[in-house]
């Protein structure tokens, strides 16, 4: 199942912008280059782990890392609780929360500066991101 959000975003292209701050062809580029920066993380992370068993077991995401990088930013956009998020996306408060402090530094390093501000729509979410 896909997010509300997502299907939204897909159905109206055009909404992006004011939805998470992004137009969508940079949402589109910047959807591809974070997957392609979290599965480079992942692959080095496997690369330094002692298997005891088999790769590809426990309990797959609730949500598509795509659907994780727009709860992530949808945060930053409308700063809601991490509660409501999860409401919004299916998935219980911690997991909108988790999903949040993983993925906010991967577009911190991919999202320039000026992209990154005009994400985070208010001069509060500065304040707070500022603690990251």
């Amino acid at each position: 199942m896909m997010s509300s959000v997502l299907e939204y975003i897909e159905n109206s292209p055009q909404e992006a912008q004011r939805l998470l701050g992004l137009k969508y062809e940079q949402l589109k580029q910047l959807l591809e280059k974070a997957i392609e920066l979290h599965k480079q993380k992942l692959e080095l992370a496997e690369s330094k782990k002692v298997r005891i068993i088999l790769g590809g077991g426990g309990r797959k995401p609730k949500l598509s890392t795509t659907e994780q990088i727009i709860l992530t930013l949808t945060y930053l956009r409308h700063l809601t609780t991490f509660q409501l998020l999860g409401i919004q996306f299916g998935v219980s408060e911690t997991t909108a929360n988790d999903t949040f402090n993983y993925w906010f530094p991967i577009l911190g390093e991919l999202l320039p500066p000026s992209l990154l501000e005009q994400v985070k729509k208010t001069p509060q979410t500065t304040k707070l991101l500022k603690n990251f």
